[in-house]
C-alpha cells in the first residue's frame, strides 16, 4: 500500500522574495507537492484550469485578474480545485466576496509559512480556515447586516407592539392610547406588513426575533 496522497499545489504571487519563500516552505512539505507558481492573475487560472491542482495559493491583488477574479473563475467553471487566498487586507468588500465564493481559506500574508501549509492540507480536504482578523470582521458584517434587515418602525409603531406583545387586544390598546379602535387595527397591519406576518401571535414572535422586543 502507498503512502497518504499527496496534496497538489499551485501557487500565485507577484512579490518575488515572498514567493520564494512560500515555495520553500511547501517544498519541505513531504505532503505537498508544488505543481507550478504564477505572478498574474490570468496565468494563475490558465495553470489551475490546465494542471487541476487540489489547492491553489492566490494573492489576493494579482495583476491582470485578482486573486478574487481567480476565484470566480474556479467556481464557474466548475473545478474542483479550492482556493486559499493570501492578503495584508482582512477586511472591506474583496474579502467578503472571496469568502462568499467559497474561498476554502483566508490568511494574513504575515502568517508563518507554517501555519500556511497546515492551512493548504486541511483546505484540501474540505476544511475552512481563516485569520482570526478574517472571523471578527465577517461576525461584525453579519451583525450588521441583521441590523439592516430590520424593519423601521414610527415610535407609535413601537408602543403599539410592545402593548400587543403584553396581550393587549386591538380596543384595549385604543383605550389606553386614546386613539379609536379603526387606528389601531391601521397601525397593526403596518405592522404586519413590515414584520411579514399576518395575525398578532405570530407579530410578537417575529419582533423577538429581530431584536425589536427586549
Amino acid at each position: 500500500m502507498g503512502g497518504p496522497q499527496r496534496v497538489t499545489v499551485v501557487v500565485a504571487e507577484d512579490h518575488p522574495i515572498y514567493l520564494e519563500g512560500l515555495v520553500r516552505a511547501i517544498k519541505r512539505q513531504p505532503q505537498l507537492e508544488l505543481l507550478a507558481t504564477a505572478t498574474s492573475g490570468r496565468e494563475a487560472l490558465g495553470i489551475v484550469r490546465e494542471l487541476e491542482p487540489c489547492v491553489a495559493v492566490l494573492d489576493l491583488r494579482l495583476p491582470d485578474l485578482t486573486g478574487v477574479d481567480v476565484l470566480r473563475a474556479i467556481t464557474r467553471d466548475g473545478l474542483a480545485t479550492r482556493v486559499v487566498m493570501l492578503s495584508s487586507v482582512t477586511e472591506g468588500e474583496l474579502v467578503l466576496e472571496a469568502v462568499r465564493l467559497g474561498a476554502g481559506g483566508y490568511l494574513t500574508k504575515d502568517a508563518d509559512r507554517t501555519t500556511i501549509c497546515d492551512a493548504i492540507v486541511a483546505v484540501a480536504r474540505g476544511d475552512t480556515v481563516l485569520a482570526p482578523q478574517v472571523q471578527a470582521m465577517l461576525a461584525s458584517a453579519l451583525r450588521e447586516r441583521e441590523r439592516d434587515e430590520r424593519p423601521v418602525l414610527s415610535a407609535r409603531e413601537r408602543e403599539i407592539l410592545g402593548l400587543v406583545a403584553e396581550g393587549m387586544t386591538a380596543p384595549e390598546i385604543a383605550a389606553r392610547l386614546h386613539l379609536s379602535p379603526a387606528t389601531i387595527k391601521s397601525h397593526l397591519h403596518h405592522l404586519y406588513e413590515k414584520l411579514g406576518v399576518s395575525e398578532r401571535a405570530a407579530a410578537v414572535a417575529e419582533a423577538m426575533r429581530r431584536g425589536l422586543l427586549e
